[in-house]
């Protein structure tokens, strides 16, 4: 069975799968070819520290603000500094999701998975389906109610 549609069903809260052309998975494109409000989007996004262990977690934020890599993340992993996942790395430590495709269902379970705290605010968010070619439309419950979910006040910053 696929891995996100098992974590999905496992929350128990209702999802819709989106189908969506793999060119246009990034968050931008996406919203804007498909209609969604950057408002409504959560970036699920592998963040690495930089030291030898390369403790690593997934975040969730919202398209509308930017991830505090060097601030909340970096301090929460225990490095000294923190950055994005390499796509490698990003495909290595998912099980095999591409960057645009990442989501927090379905992910190992040794994966810690971060919510900002803005996420929650949300009726529902899209977040990316675990490839290229689908998002998840669901609650912001659904990714919560993950075994290895926790909210994180101000993990990400305003933009503009």
């Amino acid at each position: 069975m696929d891995p996100v549609l098992a974590a999905l069903r496992a929350t128990e809260c209702p999802y819709d799968i989106v189908d969506c052309d793999p060119d246009l998975a990034d968050t931008a494109a996406f919203c804007e070819h498909y209609g969604y409000a950057l408002a409504d989007s959560a970036n699920a996004i592998l963040v690495a520290g930089k030291s030898e262990e390369r403790p690593m977690a997934c975040c969730v934020v919202l398209a509308s603000t930017r991830l505090d890599v060097n601030g909340v993340v970096r301090k929460r992993l225990g490095s000294r500094k923190a950055s994005f996942a390499s796509p490698d790395e990003t495909m290595e430590r998912s099980g095999g999701m591409m960057i645009g495709g990442v989501t927090p269902f379905g992910l190992p379970s040794d994966l810690p998975v971060w919510i900002d705290a803005l996420v929650m605010e949300r009726t529902l968010v899209i977040v990316g389906g675990g490839s290229r070619a689908r998002k998840v439309l669901c609650p912001p419950q659904a990714i919560a109610a993950l075994p290895t979910a926790e909210v994180i006040d101000s993990l990400a910053k305003a933009t503009g």
